[in-house]
């Protein structure tokens, strides 16, 4: 048995550890050993592979593919080059209220969905204050994690004075 199989029953091919596990198994070890703490591991050991292509997989699975935490601390980088005020815990609160870290969160009920404008990703934005609020070097979808709470900060900043300003829908 491989030392990054699952157990029997979190076998599901469709369960997001099965996904990082096959994503895992293609970067190679040295990938896996530096995104065990998303699986929950406390220590490992292999030999370091001197691939820059695996440590530049590792890198991208360990902060923009699934970490929500990885997430927030990338916007926040963005954030601080481009004077944009906010915390951890302020976009933490509001991303968990929004979309309870759904990245592709969609609404298609309120006011804005009526209009044919619905909220979207992470912090529930529509397109028109997405494109607004854009920040440059980030994606240009709102789908996007990382554009996504940038630009919702950058649109709090503007209206509230920060993310961490808002406590309801904004």
């Amino acid at each position: 048995m491989s030392a990054f199989a699952l157990p029997a029953r979190r076998r599901d091919r469709g369960s997001k550890s099965a996904r990082l596990t096959r994503a895992l198994a293609v970067a190679g070890t040295s990938a896996a050993v530096l995104a065990l703490p998303i699986m929950g591991a406390t220590s490992a050991s292999a030999a370091p592979s001197t691939s820059t292509t695996t440590v530049a997989a590792a890198k991208a699975l360990t902060t923009r593919a699934g970490s929500l935490d990885g997430w927030i601390r990338q916007s926040l980088a963005i954030m601080r080059q481009h004077g944009i005020p906010g915390s951890y815990s302020g976009i933490y609160r509001n991303v968990m209220r929004e979309s309870s870290g759904n990245p592709f969160a969609i609404n298609n009920w309120d006011s804005n969905a009526r209009m044919g404008i619905p909220s979207k990703g992470l912090l529930q934005i529509i397109d028109p204050t997405f494109a607004a609020y854009h920040v440059p070097g980030t994606s240009f979808s709102p789908y996007d994690p990382v554009a996504n709470i940038t630009a919702a900060c950058n649109y709090a900043a503007h209206r509230y004075g920060s993310i961490d300003n808002v406590n309801s829908a904004y």
